[in-house]
């Protein structure tokens, strides 16, 4: 079976499980070559040429846990995709009663553009009030939900909504829609599952009953609003960070937008909170040419990768601390003089410490919020912090409702998305934010002087340092159907690395919710597994508290008990090593 190794931050040292295996691409770290680039006029006309075929599966809408995303060339994102989904959530709001305005923002992948063409066409098609960019600028993920929560606030009907177009960090050939409702957060299973099904109706109908008017009139339609997304969330930004501290001990920062939504947004911020901030390149290009090529040689704009880092890294003695963005904007990535890149796992772990001793205002009782696969020196650090701990499947939406409420302080995912609360403890955003944690970087070296890179030192000398890894293989969709359904109960081994299995979860201990696979949980470390929500592979995330070699270990015993799992029938047994 060929596995590929996804690492969090730098690449681990020695690996013995995975060397005869992995895929690495000798061309990692690397500038792109013009062999790597995606021909753009021909992406584009195979988004218009190219219809889908909704009786083959990977040409279907499917929402992942962020929404649906595609390639033209591969027919799973093309025009009518982006048609009938638009349609299904116009139907969708008419049964909700949201008649507020819907809230549009798009990316500068070069598919994002058509695709916001094509959805105000419905849009206006439909008679929705929709809120487009002034003078037509991209719009991060977080300004989308800032403004729906900005407008829905206090209101008791009427709700705003709105549409991100993205995909998020993923290759430059590659498109993406995501549906935010009137929580400002990503639309749950139940929602998603709606709207996915009507989509796919509105396809095998060919389309029959899509509304849908030519741009230009969509454009001028009465309907369509200019909305000043950006100094309205700027504008905001002092609710959610200590700019004084930051002005006061002179940070100077820098910040690669990575040609990505925000990238005019950081210059403004600067300017406004007179902050000691280069913007490295303000660059847009389609086909990101200025990205170094991540593990697989690929174009990624993930902020997490150390490979697609390589320029930031490059410029980290110039600044007291750098940092990302991907390219809506939801994401992270930190680095620091002490420690060059900061693995995603890391640097949430001393946000949190940070966060939580430094927000006197934020209710004693605010929990921390993670996903089951994030690190486990996040429970410790809760832990210490005397704080309650949310653990939840992947998947920003199981926060919504916490941040909404002020019941969570923080929340955040292992793929370096998180979110706070505000200074007061009350909602900023409820959908993942990258430029908040990127900017938090500066305000926790400007209070104590110390960068998060020796701060995250100082806290696993006292809690512990941990290893981790994930990797990934291909799964058909009845495997990854039965890894889904994998039971407790299934799982026969007593030991995992040499150490008493404790627990093995099917559900997150946060909220109950079915995680899609299982947790198997030792007294220095866990694994995880899981299908992908958007590809044919499986995923396996693991974390040791002892080490690389007790981390190898349990690589490989997760390896025997998904394969099992993978060739047996759901009902029988999952015998580990």
């Amino acid at each position: 079976m060929r596995i590929k190794r996804r690492s969090n931050g730098a690449m681990l040292a020695h690996n013995p499980f995975m060397d005869e295996h992995t895929v690495m691409s000798p061309l990692a770290g690397k500038p792109a070559p013009a062999a790597a680039l995606v021909d753009v006029p021909k992406l584009l006309s195979s988004y218009v040429d190219l219809r889908p075929d909704p009786s083959v599966a990977s040409q279907r809408v499917v929402f992942g846990t962020s929404g649906h995303r595609g390639c033209s060339f591969e027919r799973s994102f093309n025009e009518w995709h982006v048609l009938a989904i638009t349609q299904a959530i116009c139907e969708f709001r008419r049964k909700q009663g949201n008649s507020g305005p819907l809230y549009l923002g798009v990316d500068t992948h070069a598919l994002s553009q058509p695709a916001y063409e094509s959805a105000l066409e419905v849009l206006a098609a439909d008679g929705v009030e929709t809120m487009v960019a002034s003078g037509g600028e991209f719009t991060p993920t977080p300004a989308v939900s800032h403004a729906i929560l900005g407008y829905n606030r206090g209101r008791t009907a009427g709700w705003a909504d709105g549409i991100v177009i993205t995909p998020s960090h993923n290759p430059p050939d590659n498109g993406g829609f995501k549906y935010n409702t009137a929580n400002g957060g990503p639309a749950d299973g139940e929602v998603t599952g709606w709207i996915g099904a009507r989509a796919n109706e509105l396809l095998e109908e060919q389309l029959k009953h899509v509304r849908r008017l030519p741009f230009s009139q969509a454009r001028r339609a009465a309907t369509t609003h200019q909305h000043d997304f950006l100094n309205t969330y700027v504008s905001d930004l002092g609710q959610v960070i200590d700019f004084e501290a930051i002005r006061a001990a002179g940070i100077h920062m820098g910040v690669d937008p990575l040609g990505g939504a925000g990238v005019h947004y950081w210059a403004p911020i600067a300017e406004r909170y007179k902050l000691d901030l280069t913007v490295v390149s303000d660059e847009v290009d389609p086909t990101f040419r200025f990205m170094t090529l991540d593990w697989d040689g690929r174009i990624r704009m993930d902020p997490s990768s150390s490979y697609a880092m390589q320029r930031l890294i490059g410029l980290k003695e110039r600044y007291d601390v750098a940092f990302a963005c991907d390219t809506d904007h939801d994401r992270h990535g930190v680095v620091t003089r002490s420690s060059g890149l900061l693995a995603a796992n890391h640097y949430l772990a001393v946000l949190i410490d940070y966060l939580f001793r430094q927000r006197p205002r934020w209710p004693g009782s605010a929990a921390v919020g993670k996903t089951l696969v994030s690190t486990d020196l996040i429970d410790r650090v809760a832990r210490r912090l005397g704080r309650r701990l949310y653990e939840v499947p992947v998947g920003f939406k199981w926060f919504v409702d916490g941040l909404l409420d002020g019941s969570l302080g923080f929340a955040g995912e292992e793929s370096a998305g998180a979110s706070v609360a505000r200074i007061d403890g009350t909602v900023w955003t409820t959908d993942k934010d990258g430029i908040v944690p990127a900017l938090l970087s500066a305000e926790i070296t400007a209070c104590g002087g110390r960068d998060p890179g020796e701060r995250y030192r100082d806290l696993v000398r006292e809690l512990g340092e941990p290893a981790a890894d994930r990797v990934e293989a291909p799964a058909t969709a009845s495997q990854k159907a039965r890894l889904a359904k994998l039971s407790p109960e299934q799982v026969l081994s007593t030991e995992l690395a040499g150490e008493k299995i404790e627990r093995v979860l099917d559900r997150a201990p946060g909220n109950n919710a079915p995680i899609g696979g299982i947790k198997v949980i030792a007294q220095s470390g866990w694994f995880a597994a899981r299908p992908s929500g958007t590809e044919d592979i499986y995923k396996i995330y693991a974390e040791s508290f002892r080490g690389e070699d007790q981390l190898r270990a349990i690589l490989r015993e997760a390896q025997v008990i998904v394969d099992a799992a993978l060739a047996e029938p759901v009902t029988g047994s999952v015998r580990g090593p």
